[in-house]
């Protein structure tokens, strides 16, 4: 049930990371593989590595910020596969601004829009009429959807607004046989969040404790609540969202300290990372 020979799907921001994880299963699971890619480098390499594996694939170095980059796109996906059957929607990103709500500049809230928001409507607007029915639509959003976190407020807003983006499409699209799902990831050991070089050395050995399946993602854990969502087993699920978070949203901000008890209070000195 998790075969998808003759079907296509598109990753958005598949070089790397979680994106490029799903695009590489959903080719080991026989998919046509689309990805849109903005560097040119991890382009590059993603296509060399499907090739190598055999996959039937498409890269294109594209923005998807742009809404003429995207229709571009999807044309090329139209001519070569006549359509599509999945949409992944991976970008988005805090892009570095962490600080107080009242610091925010207009250039960091139309950068963290266009990048969080603005990509998935664009993207999704675009792929809609070229879905077959049957086909899925899967938003990777973050653990931040469901709780505060100072200092990235805008950041935290636009991953809150997938998961109203999710359950309103659903109802939309349900009519047509397409299913809207999202993936809220916690913290994910990639390229652009190397968590373990962040927690300082002498608090690594507290990693196990901070969340109750006793380690951080990583990117094979999204692409396989991807998969699922897009195959036949998720036929009947449509609107909700994945925690993808080893049970930390259940922990609701208890840890175990270094013996093994639970506690609400910080267990170690500082912040636990290298700043």
């Amino acid at each position: 049930m998790l075969d998808f020979k003759g079907k296509t799907v598109l990753v958005t921001g598949g070089g790397a990371g979680i994106g490029r994880a799903i695009a590489e299963a959903f080719g080991r699971a026989g998919a046509n593989v689309v990805i849109a890619e903005i560097d040119e480098g991890r382009a590059a390499d993603v296509r060399s590595a499907l090739d190598a594996a055999g996959v039937t694939a498409l890269v294109s170095q594209t923005d998807v910020r742009e809404r003429a980059a995207i229709d571009a796109l999807m044309a090329q996906v139209q001519e070569r596969f006549g359509g599509l059957d999945v949409l992944v929607n991976n970008v988005g990103d805090f892009l570095g601004i962490a600080k107080p709500f009242v610091y925010n500049t207009d250039e960091d809230l139309d950068a963290l829009y266009a990048i969080n928001m603005k990509s998935v409507f664009l993207t999704t607007r675009a792929a809609i009429p070229m879905l077959r029915p049957g086909g899925s639509i899967i938003s990777i959003s973050s653990i931040e959807a469901f709780r505060g976190i100072p200092n990235t407020t805008v950041y935290s807003t636009f991953k809150h607004g997938i998961t109203g983006f999710t359950r309103s499409l659903a109802l939309e699209l349900g009519p047509q046989n397409i299913r809207v799902n999202a993936i809220a990831p916690e913290t994910t050991e990639t390229p652009q969040v190397p968590v373990h070089g962040l927690v300082a050395p002498e608090h690594q050995d507290h990693i196990e404790r901070w969340i109750p399946l006793g380690r951080f993602g990583k990117p094979e854990d999204a692409a396989g609540a991807a998969l699922f969502l897009a195959s036949d087993l998720a036929g009947w699920i449509t609107g909700t969202t994945i925690n993808l978070d080893g049970g930390a949203l259940a922990a609701g901000g208890w840890y175990r300290d270094p013996k093994g008890l639970w506690t609400n209070v910080p267990v170690v000195s500082g912040n636990g990372f290298n700043f």
